[in-house]
C-alpha cells in the first residue's frame, strides 16, 4: 500500500484530504506542521510527502528540502494557495508537483494516482 505523509496546518483541510485519500486506498499519516512531519520521516518510510507550503515552524519547502536528504526516493507534492509567490527562487525539489488551491479532491487523487500509476477516482468534491 502506498504511504502518504500529509502535512497541513488547517485542521479541517487536513482531515478532509486524509479521508479522501484513504477512501481511494492510500495509507495516510497526517500531521499539523512541518516539524512533526520531519520527525516521522526520520523514523519511518513514506512514498509521498503531500505538504502545504505555508505552515508554522517550518514551511513546506524547507520540509521538502530536509526530507530529500533523509528520504531521497520519497516523492513530493505541494498543495497551496500561494504557489506563484512562494515557489519563486527555485527552492523546490526538481520533481515536485504543485497543486494550487482551489482544487477538486478528484484532481488531487488523480494527480497522486498518476504519480504512482494507479487507478482513477471520481465523484469527489472541490476544495
Amino acid at each position: 500500500m502506498i504511504r502518504i505523509l500529509l502535512a497541513e496546518d488547517d485542521d479541517s483541510m487536513r482531515e478532509y484530504l486524509a479521508r479522501a485519500l484513504e477512501r481511494t486506498g492510500y495509507a495516510v499519516t497526517a500531521v499539523d506542521r512541518g516539524t512533526a512531519a520531519l520527525a516521522l520521516i526520520e523514523k519511518d518510510t513514506f512514498d509521498l510527502l503531500l505538504t502545504d507550503i505555508v505552515m508554522p515552524e517550518m514551511d513546506g519547502i524547507e520540509l521538502a528540502q530536509r526530507a530529500a536528504t533523509i528520504a531521497p526516493a520519497m516523492r513530493v507534492m505541494f498543495i497551496t494557495g500561494f504557489a506563484a509567490v512562494t515557489l519563486k527562487g527555485n527552492r523546490t525539489p526538481p520533481d515536485a508537483r504543485v497543486l494550487s488551491k482551489p482544487f477538486h479532491l478528484r484532481d488531487l487523487v488523480l494527480e497522486v494516482d498518476r504519480m504512482f500509476e494507479v487507478g482513477t477516482a471520481t465523484g469527489l468534491t472541490e476544495i
